[in-house]
């Protein structure tokens, strides 16, 4: 059993000016992979560092199983750190940078050997153990890295970007890695990323973070789906985002006219490119101006009268062409007004 459990934590920085985190809580369960998601300055690194240790907090309270941890040096909490830059020893080798922390423990050389070799047959490193760390790529520098930490047996893993240096090809590979090996030591873990495609492919759960608060706590697909803020909605995936204003139930903007069950009044709408139909008419909604082929699918980038450029996937890209008419059919909607959700409709 590993529960990680946040309480009202906040930090404040350079003398009291700069809020970091604020009142920030979250309840990670036992087995469970969490990530924080957010823009740079959102708070997300600042907190993940906090639970690891490395930083203290200002307020708050920072549990494991039950267990105040919220002082403890990072030596003496049960967790486990893979850091972006790796943070391994270039003058060791694979193995006794991942024995380092066992000999700390006083533990039996044949038992350290056994350890070590078992985890880097885990990450797919095995035979690796006499090469020095700058014989090996970025990807199996960040295997190391990870493996250094599980070798420690941690309750909690905390993870901060370790695949932001690395290239996409090799993001992808190592993110789904890493995802089956967590899943099947069932390990907790919290996961700090500004990546989307990590955060929806690997978490069970994403903490969206804005200005060191939390902004939505939900699955990847409900996220996704159904973002509560103008702010999530705009952030995950590609999202069309229309200011406008409704009356008598419809929602305007210069033109393009929607129906919009709602109050009268200001509002942004939210449409997902994949949620938006086109039809080609003259003089239309709105006019192409580039049509891209991605093989699989088309993206076409529309300009409105007042300049707003707007996206729209389609299956049939040769259909389009720069400078067409055409009109606008969102399939699903969702409407906000100030920070709040007042309508969704589903495709």
């Amino acid at each position: 059993m590993s529960v990680l459990n946040i309480k009202d934590v906040t930090k404040v920085f350079s003398n009291g000016h700069v809020l970091a985190v604020d009142t920030f809580s979250l309840d990670v369960a036992d087995g469970e992979l969490v990530c924080l998601l957010g823009p740079s300055g959102s708070g997300k690194s600042t907190l993940l560092r906090m639970v690891g240790g490395f930083e203290r907090p200002s307020s708050g309270l920072i549990t494991i199983d039950g267990e105040d941890i919220t002082h403890l040096p990072p030596e003496k909490r049960p967790t486990g750190m893979v850091f972006q830059s790796h943070a391994l020893w270039t003058h060791m080798n694979v193995f006794k940078n991942l024995a380092f922390g066992l000999k700390l423990r006083r533990l039996p050389a044949a038992e350290i050997r056994e350890k070590v070799e078992a985890v880097l047959e885990l990450v797919g490193l095995a035979g690796y153990g006499s090469r020095h760390v700058g014989q090996l790529s970025g990807g199996q520098q960040q295997r190391v890295a990870l493996a250094r930490s599980l070798v420690l047996e941690p309750k909690i893993l905390l993870l901060d970007e370790p695949f932001a240096s690395l290239d996409q090809h090799l993001r992808e590979r190592l993110r789904e890695e890493v995802r089956d090996i967590q899943q099947r030591l069932k390990i907790t873990t919290l996961f700090v990323t500004h990546g989307q495609d990590e955060a929806l492919s690997m978490a069970d759960r994403i903490v969206v973070m804005r200005d060191g608060r939390t902004e939505q706590i939900d699955r990847p697909d409900v996220v996704y789906r159904k973002p509560q803020t103008p702010f999530v909605a705009g952030f995950i995936g590609t999202m069309n985002l229309i200011e406008g204003h409704v009356q008598s139930g419809r929602f305007n903007h210069d033109g393009f006219s929607v129906a919009l069950p709602v109050a009268d009044g200001p509002a942004i709408l939210a449409v997902r490119p994949e949620a938006l139909d086109l039809e080609a008419a003259e003089p239309g909604q709105g006019k192409v101006h580039r049509v891209t082929d991605y093989g699989s699918h088309g993206l076409v980038d529309l300009d409105l009268p007042d300049g707003l450029r707007v996206k729209a996937m389609v299956s049939h890209p040769d259909l389009f062409r720069p400078g067409q008419g055409v009109v606008l059919k969102p399939r699903a909607i969702a409407a906000y007004r100030g920070d709040a959700l007042i309508h969704q409709s589903a495709a």
